[in-house]
Formats: structure tokens, sequence, C-alpha cells
């Protein structure tokens, strides 16, 4: 096993022992929260023990989107790496001239890839390319009209939603 495999062996272990404490984690705080409401506290108090569990998630969220944008990073910088080996060894292929050649493990090969379209003037191309598309509502929009406006086709609405301050 070659070291990048190591490390990517490593990260996805040290992943999914991630993913198993957080679910046990997560069942741990449900539990807790069932016990809590079987408790006989005042309303206020087990509203103030919401609060409490809905904070400590809050707080694993953030650390969780951390945790993504860490490993984000990573994933970038492990596909810059592979992209870099490949455009080496593909210099190096094309200078010594193999460009087809096996190994006891791999085949290497440098072929051409399928052809692709380079627009050179869009106002040139025949109707029969553009792909016809279904008109999009901007809600944004609608809902700033509709409030300073009366009409027959929209109706606002507001709902409501628990704050914790």
């Amino acid at each position: 096993m070659d070291e990048m495999e190591m490390m990517m062996a490593k990260s996805h272990s040290i992943a999914a022992r991630a993913a198993r404490n957080y679910r046990e984690e997560e069942e741990r705080k449900y539990e807790q929260l069932k016990n809590n409401l079987r408790l006989d506290f005042e309303f206020e108090e087990k509203a103030e023990a919401y609060a409490k569990i809905i904070k400590t998630m809050e707080m694993d969220i953030a650390g969780l989107d951390e945790e993504i944008q860490r490993m984000t990073k990573r994933k970038a910088t492990i596909k810059n790496n592979i992209d870099r080996l490949k455009r080496s060894l593909e210099g190096a292929m094309i200078a010594t001239g193999k460009r087809k050649f096996k190994t006891p493990l791999f085949g290497f090969g440098i072929q051409k890839n399928p052809p692709s379209l380079n627009v050179l003037d869009e106002s040139k191309i025949p109707e029969e390319f553009w792909i016809e598309q279904q008109p999009k509502l901007d809600k944004k929009a609608a809902l700033a009209y509709v409030k300073e406006n009366k009409v027959d086709w929209a109706e606002l609405s507001q709902t409501e939603s628990l704050r914790i301050r």
C-alpha cells in the first residue's frame, strides 16, 4: 500500500470513527432529553433544559461545519496533487515518446478525448440548437411587489417559529 492509499485509508477510518461517535452522542442526548421530559419540572425549567440541549446541538453543528470545511480543503488538495502527478507523468511520457506501455500492475496510455464544442459566436447558432426553458418565478421580487400592492394572484402569509436568545 503506497503512502497516498495509507493516508486515504487513515482519513476514511477517522471519518467513520467520528461519524460513529457523533451518532452515539446524539442518541445519548436524545435519551437525556426524553428522560428530562418524564420528570416533573415546571414548564419554564423544561424549556430551559430544551434550550441547553438545542444550544449544545448547535455547537455540534458549528464544529461539524468546521470539520467539513477542513476535509473539503484536504480533498481539494489531494485532487490537485493527483492532477499534478498525472500531468507530470503525461509530460514525461510525451517527452520520452512512450505513449503506451504496461507494467505488472498498471497499463498507461495517452489517448484522444471526445470532441468538445468551442462556440465562437453565439448569435450565429441556428435556433434548432437552443433549448426552450420554462420561466422561473422570482419569489423575492414578487414578495416585495405584493407587500406594496394589492393583487389577486398571490397573498402574503406569515408563519411563526421559536427563537431562543
